[in-house]
């Protein structure tokens, strides 16, 4: 059977109480992200790791006419970072971001399929 594609937004509040608070908090957290993300390459699930996103940048439209720089005050949560992992459909791609370690303290994981061209 052939795999899919999806795009993983890992997404937080923006006024999220649970943003690491210490040097030992932030490690504990990369450490289960590292633990998650080598389980999914080792099940064949991770196709691109992906990095982690800045909170500024700037979103054009209007053919460019119109720039509003980030953060945005309109947002209601702030995008950490994404990566693309291969599965058979949406159910199955939805059931792996449930191990998603951004849901243990108030995360969300937004699923996206990759359209093939």
């Amino acid at each position: 059977m052939a795999m899919s594609e999806f795009l993983y937004l890992y997404r937080l509040p923006a006024d999220s109480p649970n943003m690491p608070d210490s040097a030992r908090n932030m490690q504990e957290r990369l450490q289960k992200w590292t633990a998650w993300f080598k389980d999914l390459e080792t099940r064949g699930y991770l196709r691109v790791l992906g990095h982690p996103l800045e909170t500024a940048g700037a979103v054009v439209t209007e053919g460019g006419r119109t720039v509003h720089d980030g953060p945005y005050a309109e947002s209601k949560d702030i995008v950490l970072g994404y990566s693309v992992v291969q599965a058979k459909d949406l159910a199955e791609a939805r059931t792996i971001a449930g191990g998603c370690p951004v849901l243990g303290y108030g995360g969300m994981v937004e699923v996206r399929p990759i359209r093939q061209m």
